[in-house]
């Protein structure tokens, strides 16, 4: 399905989680749109959830990522999102830019659980689209209108084979929470991959 939606779109949106961009990040991906093939394709990093990290820590990563490809910072809902109006504009800004073409497509790729269905929906401003907190909840692609020279698919959510170990998994949303049998054993991998001092802070420890 990956491929099938890369093959399909003019513009991919690679989805991101705020709270671990390079984690949700795959270089697989990128690569795949550097061939002969596909380099006609744009890539844009949408920075998901970006309001479950703070304000600074978001600029940071929107001016990082943004050196290699266009980065905007985005808060998925229906009734109060963040940076929908900025997304919107760049897919128009690309519509122009394919003169040629009766219409572009704009597919949504990206690990489970990082909001796909949700940007599509926000954009849409109505559900459109299956929305869970369940890793791989979108199971079929669909077309859908944004406006008239515009067309989003929404696919399902693709983990690709990156090596990523159990505990990587899991501190990633890929796993569904319901699955796991002793939560316990994970502690030491979040206390790992934050620093203390946020994680005193947080929970007033």
């Amino acid at each position: 399905e990956l491929y099938k939606v890369l093959d399909s779109s003019d513009v991919v949106v690679q989805v991101l989680d705020a709270r671990d961009p390079m984690g949700t990040r795959s270089r697989k991906l990128e690569r795949e749109l550097k061939t002969k093939e596909k380099r006609h394709k744009h890539l844009i990093f949408v920075l998901n959830k970006c309001d479950l990290i703070p304000t600074w820590c978001t600029r940071r990563w929107v001016r990082r990522l943004s050196r290699e490809y266009p980065t905007l910072a985005f808060h998925a809902s229906i009734t109060n999102p963040f940076g929908k109006g900025a997304l919107i504009q760049l897919l128009r800004q690309f519509a122009t830019l394919h003169q040629d073409k009766q219409q572009i497509s704009v597919g949504f790729v990206g690990y489970p659980n990082v909001g796909k269905s949700s940007i599509v929906n926000t954009l849409r401003k109505k559900k459109v689209c299956n929305v869970a907190p369940i890793p791989g909840e979108t199971k079929v692609w669909q077309y859908i209108t944004l406006f008239r020279r515009v067309f989003l698919i929404d696919c399902p959510g693709v983990v690709p084979p990156s090596g990523d170990s159990h505990l990587q998994c899991v501190l990633k949303g890929v796993v569904q929470v319901e699955k796991i049998e002793d939560p316990a054993q994970y502690v030491g991998g979040v206390l790992d991959a934050v620093k203390r001092q946020y994680i005193e802070a947080h929970y007033d420890v």
